[in-house]
Parts: C-alpha cells; structure tokens; sequence
C-alpha cells in the first residue's frame, strides 16, 4: 500500500514539474496578447511546425540572430566558436511563443505562416559574448532620423510619420539589427527637403532635423533604374558624413532595406567595443578530481563542446588527475567565463600558477 502510495505521488510531483516547466518554457503572457520579440535578447524566426526538431533548429537560427543584434555585426554567426555554441541553443533560452501571421498569397488566396518568438536569458548571452570576445554595442542605443524621398516615377516624395507604412521593411530591417530608426513628422517644410535629399546635400538635411533627437540621419533616395531599383544612402552621425552606399534590384522594399544594414554597420563599427580577453593561443592546463575512467570521458567530452575551446592533446595524466594543451580561442579568462557557475568544473588554480580546475 504504502510502496503504491510513493509511485502515485511520485508520478504526481513529476506531472506537476513537466507542467510547470512547460509554462516556463512555453507560453508565458496574457490571453489576447500577440507575441512578439522586444529588445535585444529575443527573435522571431518562421517555422513549418512546432515539433521538437523543428523548434531546435529555429533555436539557432534565433540565436544567431541575437548575439547579431547585440554586437550589431551581421557576420557573427561566422566568428570562431559561435557556430558550435548554436548547434547548443536552447541551454540559452528562457522561453518561446508561437504566433499564427495570415497573410494573401500572389493568387489572392489567405496564407498562413507560423512564428517561433524565443526570449534567452540575458545573462547567458552576455557571458557567452564575452567568452567568445565578441563586441557588444553599448544601450541604450540611439534613434536617427530616417530621411527617405522615393520616387516611384510621379516625382520624388518625403517619407513622413503618416506614410510610415511605406517604409516599413527599412524600420523592420532596423529592430532585427537591434536598434530603431525614426521618421520626420512630414510637415509641408520637411516635403520641401527633397531636393536636397536628391542632391545629397546632407548639411541641409542635419539642419532640418535639429528638432529631433539623437542628431544622426539616414537620408536615402529610392528610385527606378534599369528595369528595377536603387537606393542611395548616406549616414550622418553629428554632421559627419560616417557612411555612403548604393544599392540596387528588382524588389523594392528589399532594396529599400539595405539602409538600415549599413547604418547598423556604421554604428556598430564606430560604437561597438570588444571585451577584455585573454589572447588567443595553446595553453597548458590541469584537471583535478578524476576518480574513474568515465570522469576521464565526462571531461574531455565538455572540453570539446566549450566554445572557446579548438583543440585539446593530452599531456600527462596520474591516478586522479590528467594535464591537457587546450588551445583557447579568447584565453583563460574566456574559458572562465563559459565554466562559471556550471555544474562541471571549479576554478582551483592557485594565483600566479598554471591554470588548475576540479571536476565536480
């Protein structure tokens, strides 16, 4: 009786953890809310389904997009070490929300598509940027002014707060790069300053825009040109022209994108600062507590899965402990970071000695 009592309750408390770590994992906001990625630390990515498999990949790609936003640099995904810590993501996630878009298809038809919207936890991802040495892009990051006139072949018009829907893939392109791009209010005066956006006369433009804050401007110009588009943008950070770029194609809001990617790029390369690491290089380490052959194995298979870590040659080895050369991609003050406050190993070193850690 009693043994049945202890398997009923056993199965009870385990019902209630699964329950409870569904809502923690899954669905956390209020009936009637639309889900939605906010700020730097959370994505949207579409799926074909929510299956399990399917949701890990999206993981990555939410991931991937993250770590972009937060050092502002659209090639991270290609850095040393990322790629492994994404085919990983979802020891970094916090929690997740699917939304149902509907849309109409070329034919007229009502389409649907299915989002994946992942939040991860901001202080994972923060020791992982700085293991990894990525450069992270101070917030509160600044609004500029988005002056865009396009001209579509009627002549060029100003794109202000109440046509805000026309450049709505550049505001978007804007928030997935993690920052936000603002519009000029659209007023008979500012419609006057397309001339000068077509002549790019950027002084003109920062003078218009004192009224707005930070005084940064992305000014652009959309236009038709051989059979498709081309935008012409020009980056102003306090009247200093920091970026000029041409862009061309058949799609127009794709076209019309790419203006928020080279102000991302112009911020992130004069704003965003690399942390303080270790150089990069071989170094000799040691490892404590090994009581078997499978402390052995459980060591060196975490060591392989470390971000920082690109190589590892056993050196010596005794009846509890065994020395490796682990070649670092950030030094050991990266390695640190990705072990600290894991369930693996224990810092054990002794200041002013070679690196030493205890398996736990």
């Amino acid at each position: 009786m009693r043994r049945g009592f202890a398997r009923a309750a056993g199965a009870w408390a385990l019902g209630m953890a699964l329950l409870l770590a569904t809502f923690t994992a899954g669905a956390q906001r209020v009936e009637g809310d639309r889900a939605a990625a906010q700020g730097v630390y959370s994505a949207e990515v579409e799926v074909n389904g929510q299956g399990a498999g399917e949701r890990n990949a999206a993981f990555a790609r939410a991931l991937a997009q993250v770590l972009g936003k937060l050092s502002g640099d659209r090639g991270t995904a290609s850095r040393p070490g990322v790629g492994q810590e994404l085919r990983q993501a979802e020891r970094y996630v916090s929690g997740y929300d699917y939304r149902q878009d509907e849309g109409v298809s070329a034919s007229g038809a009502p389409s649907f598509k299915t989002t994946l919207v992942v939040r991860f936890d901001r202080e994972q991802i923060d020791s992982l940027a700085a293991a990894l040495g990525l450069p992270v892009w101070p917030q509160p990051r600044p609004k500029p002014v988005l002056w865009l006139a396009i001209d579509d072949g009627s002549g060029p018009k100003l794109v202000g707060l109440p046509k805000a829907a026309a450049a709505r893939t550049t505001l978007q392109r804007a928030e997935q790069r993690g920052f936000r791009l603002g519009l000029p209010n659209g007023s008979a005066a500012e419609q006057a300053l397309v001339g000068a956006i077509w002549r790019g006369d950027t002084a003109a433009v920062a003078r218009a825009s004192r009224r707005y804050s930070p005084p940064m401007q992305l000014i652009g110009k959309l236009y038709r040109h051989d059979g498709g588009w081309k935008a012409d943008w020009t980056f102003v950070d306090d009247g200093r022209v920091l970026s000029r770029w041409s862009e061309e194609g058949g799609n127009a809001l794709k076209v019309m994108a790419t203006g928020a990617d080279g102000a991302a790029d112009a911020l992130m390369k004069r704003y965003a600062k690399a942390p303080e690491t270790g150089p990069a290089g071989t170094y000799r380490i040691a490892f404590t507590g090994l009581d078997s052959a499978d402390d052995y194995v459980r060591l060196s298979g975490y060591l392989q899965r470390l971000a920082v870590v690109r190589g590892l040659t056993p050196l010596t080895a005794s009846p509890d402990s065994v020395a490796f050369d682990v070649e670092l991609i950030s030094g050991v003050s990266g390695f640190n970071r990705l072990i600290d406050g894991g369930d693996v190993l224990v810092d054990a070193s002794v200041e002013g000695g070679e690196p030493v850690y205890r398996l736990r």
